[in-house]
């Protein structure tokens, strides 16, 4: 293709995709709107404890006596309005957070209990359900069963019900669609949910992982019902500036005992140096708001274009959203390497990499992942990835600007139309 035909393919590329944007105007200035009392919660977090300077300085060794990590978890705690919150950079992912919970509190004999389905691919041997000899929750004697709630995208309230007719300790809801054809749940559908679980069984225990789904609504979990959450501070609470680490958040006993699972008993909380990285947890944690509310902005947009050029697409543009995550049916395995590659190549890191289906510690299948981005694996910067099995969804998910993304999906756009993939509607 010459350069002048190039120009004209791109020219009317980005005047599809910013019809599509004008068409979605209204529901980016609600999304944008939201951010204001979010951000108004966490300065009031950092006020009320008297956020300064010499906060951003960390100890060395053990860790004894951090002021700066007891100020952390304490903005935290207030941010998710939970008992408190363990926010340390010795966890190495979200993954690792949610296994300190599970490890933490549950013990031999306990029965887990999800009723998101099948937990997504990375917990699967946390669990037992896939490798052996590794230490899982099932060698140490912890039962697991799992139920879908979701019957024809809704939620059926029967199933939980029903499921919850034996003794259960914990009951696990995965927030986001993980690699899942379903909605994510809303805060609405959690506070329902733990309402039932409650007053079932007042004893059991709600975890909620709420990867993906930091400061998409107005509350967390813990404001409604959820006993204890654990996510990871490269997603949305890092805002996109933190190098690593998780979070736990919600009951004092249940975050202290997975914090003890993280370090020892007898140590739990009290331990762990913040790497003087708690400047960029702190200003990570005030710009996460806008960051999210950009994502959403651009997950509408990718919604928007998918959906009109024919592929299926989960939520629909400007549909209610409870995570970042944009799920898009692409049906066939030379397109979903194609929209990965085009992504890649409108990164501002590694731009010249080329995404290739590969094995990933923890996936049971191979997976394809689109991301050059500044914190390696942040998905809370603009990045896709999918499991290399039909029918070849692709979950696109971050962003720090919308503009970033209106880049990313018309260079997509434009290498499917060289492809012969696709199609421009009539504009």
């Amino acid at each position: 293709m010459n350069h002048e035909n190039h120009k004209s393919l791109h020219d009317l590329t980005l005047k599809f995709v910013s019809s599509i944007e004008n068409n979605l105007k209204d529901i980016a200035d609600k999304r944008t709107q939201s951010v204001l009392p979010k951000i108004e919660k966490i300065l009031n977090a950092f006020s009320s404890f008297g956020l300064g300077p010499q906060h951003f300085h960390s100890v060395t060794g053990y860790g004894h006596g951090d002021i700066a990590r007891e100020l952390i978890d304490n903005v935290f705690a207030t941010v998710f309005s939970a008992e408190k919150a363990a926010i340390r950079m010795q966890f190495v992912s979200g993954t690792h957070a949610i296994s300190s919970v599970l490890f933490g509190v549950l013990r031999p004999g306990d029965t887990l209990l999800s009723l998101t389905g099948r937990p997504y691919d990375t917990l699967e041997e946390v669990i037992g359900l896939r490798g052996t000899g590794q230490g899982s929750l099932l060698e140490f004697g912890i039962s697991y069963e799992e139920k879908t709630i979701f019957t024809n995208g809704e939620i059926d309230f029967k199933i939980i019900n029903n499921a919850l007719e034996k003794p259960v300790k914990m009951v696990f809801l995965q927030r986001s669609c993980g690699y899942s054809w379903r909605p994510s749940l809303s805060i609405e559908n959690i506070r329902e949910i733990c309402k039932i679980i409650h007053f079932k069984q007042p004893d059991c225990l709600c975890f909620v992982d709420n990867c993906y789904g930091e400061f998409v609504e107005d509350k967390e979990p813990t404001e409604v019902g959820a006993d204890i959450i654990a996510g990871s501070l490269i997603k949305n609470p890092g805002g996109t500036l933190v190098t690593s680490g998780g979070y736990i958040a919600g009951r004092t006993d249940l975050v202290e005992q997975a914090c003890c699972r993280l370090t020892a008993p007898g140590i739990g909380s009290d331990g762990g140096t913040g790497f003087n990285l708690n400047r960029l947890v702190l200003q990570g944690l005030f710009l996460s708001p806008q960051m999210v509310s950009e994502s959403l902005i651009g997950a509408d947009l990718i919604a928007g274009v998918f959906s009109e050029i024919g592929f299926d697409v989960k939520p629909l543009p400007a549909e209610f959203r409870s995570d970042l995550i944009q799920a898009v049916c692409l049906g066939k395995e030379d397109i979903l390497k194609a929209v990965c590659q085009s992504f890649q190549k409108s990164s501002p890191v590694s731009s010249y990499l080329n995404p290739i289906p590969a094995s990933m510690p923890g996936y049971e299948t191979d997976v394809i992942m689109a991301g050059g981005t500044f914190i390696d694996g942040s998905t809370s910067e603009f990045s896709a990835d999918a499991p290399l099995r039909p029918p070849y969804n692709i979950f696109i998910q971050g962003g720090t600007h919308r503009t970033h993304i209106k880049i990313a999906i018309s260079q997509a756009i434009i290498h499917l139309l060289q492809e012969g993939i696709v199609e421009l509607p009539n504009i």
